[in-house]
Formats: C-alpha cells, sequence, structure tokens
C-alpha cells in the first residue's frame, strides 16, 4: 500500500469521461441488456507523484470470476439513488472506501459482463482525500491493490489473451502479480486508450488464459 497523497484530479481524467461518450468505448461488445450493476473506476496519487488505480482481486471460493481482478462494484441495489451511489456502496462493503474523499468524475457508458449477463455502467472517480482500504469480507475480495498507471502503460506488462476453444481475443496485463483480463482488462484498455496514457504494444503477443481463472467464467 502507497502512502496516502491528496492531489489536484488530472486533465486526463476529463478527457476520458468526454470521449468515453463520444464514440464507442469498446467495439464488438453485443448491447448491455442485463442486470443493471457498476464498478467504481477509483484513480488516485501515488507517493511518487504519478497516478494509480484500485483493483481488487476475487475470492477463489466465489461462483463467478473466482479469483479473478476487479474493480470493486456490484448489482444495483433497490435502495440506490445513482450507479454512483451502488459503486461508492460497494466499494465501501468490499474493501472500507471512505466514500467522503471520493470526486465522482463522470458515468460512463453501460458495458456488457460475459458469462453473468450483468449491464455494468462504470464509474469514473478521483480519490482526493485518500484514506486506508483493505480486505473487509474475505468470501468476496482476497487483495486489493493501487496498481500504478506507469505500470499499466508500460508495454513489457501488456499482452493478447486467448482463451483455447474459443473466438477469445482480447487486451491482458500482468502487474504487481495480478493477472489482469477479461472485462477489467478490456475497460482499462479503454479508459488508457481514451484518456491519451497508451503507449504502443504488441498485441500479436497472444498468450493462453491460465485455466485457474477459467473455473466459472
Amino acid at each position: 500500500m502507497t502512502d496516502l497523497v491528496s492531489a489536484p484530479e488530472p486533465a486526463w481524467l476529463r478527457t476520458l469521461e468526454q470521449r468515453a461518450h463520444e464514440a464507442p468505448m469498446v467495439t464488438g461488445l453485443p448491447e448491455a441488456t442485463g442486470r443493471a450493476s457498476a464498478v467504481l473506476m477509483l484513480f488516485g496519487q501515488d507517493e511518487s507523484g504519478g497516478q494509480d488505480v484500485v483493483l481488487t482481486e476475487r475470492s477463489t471460493s466465489l461462483r463467478k470470476h473466482a479469483g479473478q481482478v476487479s474493480f470493486p462494484g456490484g448489482r444495483v441495489d433497490p435502495g440506490d439513488v445513482s450507479f454512483a451511489d451502488t459503486a461508492l456502496r460497494e466499494a465501501h462493503e468490499e474493501i472500507g472506501l471512505d466514500r467522503e474523499g471520493v470526486r465522482v468524475v463522470g458515468v460512463l457508458p453501460a458495458l456488457p459482463l460475459s458469462v453473468t449477463g450483468f449491464r455494468v455502467t462504470p464509474i469514473a472517480a478521483w480519490w482526493e482525500r485518500p484514506s486506508p482500504i483493505g480486505v473487509v469480507d474475505t468470501a468476496e475480495v482476497a487483495r486489493v491493490e493501487r496498481v500504478s498507471l506507469a505500470s499499466l502503460v508500460d508495454p513489457a506488462n501488456r499482452f493478447s489473451a486467448i482463451v483455447p476453444g474459443r473466438e477469445f481475443v482480447a487486451p491482458a496485463f500482468e502487474v504487481d502479480g495480478l493477472y489482469v483480463w477479461g472485462f477489467t482488462a478490456i475497460l482499462l484498455d479503454a479508459t488508457l486508450r481514451l484518456a491519451g496514457l497508451e503507449q504502443p504494444w504488441d498485441r500479436s503477443d497472444q498468450r493462453p488464459v491460465p485455466s485457474r481463472y477459467l473455473q466459472g467464467g
């Protein structure tokens, strides 16, 4: 965990929010029509002056997406007043986030989540006043990390994930001991591109997804 640092919102975060609504964030996906849910894309400043994003590793005991890396988030509850409210509530329940220190920058277009069929609305947010976070419920979350954007944009940490026997080729990352693929990696890839942070990387470098991440979707 990095030291807690307060900092002004970076310009690229507003660029991301604007460009996400100008054209499809991700092409080739079916229409998002499933149950409504939201995830929190929480960006902050690290101790080196760069930016990072909060990611979680899901518990291996879950029925769906066990052991996979994801953003904090979940299904919309009847008491939620907005998608941002859903994402912030779930982040509090999963990682103990104090929502008072978070500035919501934008509500991005909904995307479909395979396997569960959820309609996922990403919430882009800036951590104005960082607070301690960690695993709250081990039945849901195994690990919480603030991953630097510098490591995510580094071409050495990027490749294309493939699933043998399926027509699946999509961006993926390996960073800080985390294997990031599927929905989370697709959303991160679009985020870096639209924010103007992406560096050229070798998309022809195709690697099979380890079988342990394919159990339960």
